[in-house]
């Protein structure tokens, strides 16, 4: 600990943020990182607590004391290594990163917790700043080939870490750039694309080979799963859970009414001046985003940036708490009611709402669009959900954006290579540290990130991705110098 009184001494230091009404003008970030004195105040806070909560509370198990000491001191360059140690991209998870550790901390118990996710950002970019953050090449060649179908942060980290074990890794994409949701479902005002490729130019000094633009699977035109366990020794599937929820209530055929990525990927591909086919403007229109999760905040800042003339979010479950009872739930993540930056540029929010049909125009003209929603209250009581009687309304909608998560992996590749799926629909693989560690029921294919777990955080992708790194180390030569 950098000071034994700083968690009294000092109040919160948080992030600065760009007003609401100036940062809907543009796409970029709006949240730079804290500047060094506020930073080592930050880290200044982290108390001897004895047993850090926040460690465990963190999926990747950051080495946070470490870390907040050493920015407490000035000692920055030993503050990235101890990141660096457990996080293969703390840039990615510095900024949309829910912050579990913070839920878990000490402090957190009867004051602000610590900032370590603005402490994680400050590294990092310092790090950069700097030019501390190097390529790491391998010292000698395994003589193995591993193939990594998915290029999200499961895929990137996964791929990072068998590169520095001397495995020759081949990265494939289907999408025309890497990244997975990094790129194409994360907002730029949440992630700086620029940051990515950064972080790709360091893969590729290190051997990792990237073909994008490849779709694996049975198809006319497409490499099937026999030509990659022909050609690698091993296969990693890092897919994601690209499968959207459908809601399948009357009208659902309606125009106007479309996923959240069929929203969000096209305007990041625009804001990257890629070719756009397909893209939605909201310019003008009154939008119902149904869903209130990450993705549906995402939808939130995306409308309000493109000039939507309302955007209302509409959540299943009730309305959480303002506050959590801390002594009932800590250290572990507690529900609470949640404003993010995307809420506070304007949107109306209502919760406990269930959807009942999408409603079409009138007249010809408008037959075959939506013109609005029928809705209604609802009430969980034992874990079920209730229509209230009577509590039906409608609410008139341009555009209606379905942010309901995610369901499983894309059947078809599933099905080119055989492996066994769960009772989700995810592929079936034990995570962990024994033997057969993310193996599929397919030899030599392994699986990892949300194609295995489901949808997540990007910071337990990462986590997969290593430690399923490490799996197939330890099975192409029998032994491992990788953490976990």
């Amino acid at each position: 600990m950098g000071k034994p009184s700083g968690f009294l001494d000092c109040p919160r230091q948080d992030e600065p943020r760009e007003a609401p009404a100036t940062r809907v003008r543009h796409w970029r970030e709006f949240t730079p990182a804290l500047a060094e004195p506020a930073a080592r105040t930050e880290a200044a806070r982290c108390m001897d607590c004895g047993i850090p909560f926040c460690h465990n509370g963190c999926p990747v198990h950051n080495l946070i004391p470490d870390f907040n000491d050493r920015v407490c001191n000035g000692r920055w360059r030993e503050a990235l290594d101890a990141l660096h140690a457990t996080n293969n991209f703390p840039e990615f998870t510095g900024r949309v990163c829910p912050a579990p550790c913070e839920a878990a901390c000490t402090l957190g118990i009867h004051a602000a917790a610590v900032g370590i996710k603005a402490i994680e950002h400050a590294i990092i970019d310092t790090g950069w700043a700097q030019g501390w953050v190097q390529p790491q090449p391998a010292h000698a060649a395994s003589g193995r080939r591993v193939a990594v179908v998915g290029s999200g942060p499961a895929g990137l980290a996964a791929a990072q870490q068998l590169a520095r074990a001397g495995h020759a890794v081949s990265v494939f994409e289907r999408q025309a750039r890497p990244g997975g949701l990094l790129r194409y479902g994360i907002p730029d005002f949440k992630l700086d694309k620029a940051l990515i490729d950064r972080r790709l130019a360091q893969l590729e000094a290190e051997g990792v080979v990237f073909r994008c633009g490849v779709e694996i699977g049975a198809a006319a035109g497409q490499l099937s799963a026999a030509e990659l366990l022909d050609t690698f020794d091993a296969v990693l599937l890092a897919v994601g859970a690209e499968q959207p929820r459908d809601l399948p209530i009357p009208g659902r055929a309606l125009d106007g009414i479309h996923f959240a990525m069929d929203f969000l990927r096209p305007q990041n591909q625009r804001n990257a001046g890629a070719p756009v086919v397909d893209a939605i403007d909201v310019a003008g229109q009154r939008v119902v985003v149904i869903g209130g999760g990450d993705t549906g905040s995402d939808c939130v800042g995306t409308c309000n940036r493109q000039g939507a003339r309302s955007v209302t979010q509409f959540e299943l479950l009730a309305q959480p708490p303002v506050q959590e009872n801390k002594p009932l739930v800590w250290p572990y993540w507690p529900i609470k009611l949640r404003t993010s930056s995307s809420h506070e540029e304007g949107c109306a929010r209502d919760w406990a709402v269930a959807t009942q049909a999408f409603l079409p125009g009138t007249g010809a003209a408008h037959a075959d669009h939506v013109r609005a929603l029928r809705v209604c209250r609802v009430a969980w009581r034992d874990g079920r959900m209730h229509e209230l009687p009577e509590s039906s309304f409608e609410i008139e909608a341009d555009c209606v954006l379905l942010a309901l998560g995610f369901v499983h992996p894309r059947a078809p590749l599933l099905q080119a290579f055989g492996v066994t799926s769960d009772a989700r629909g995810h592929i079936k693989a034990e995570a962990g540290m024994h033997a057969s560690s993310y193996a599929t029921s397919v030899p030599c294919v392994y699986a990892a990130g949300d194609a295995r777990r489901g949808q997540s955080l990007v910071v337990w992708a990462i986590r997969e991705g290593r430690e399923a790194a490490r799996a197939i180390d330890v099975q192409l030569r029998a032994s491992t110098l990788q953490p976990c």
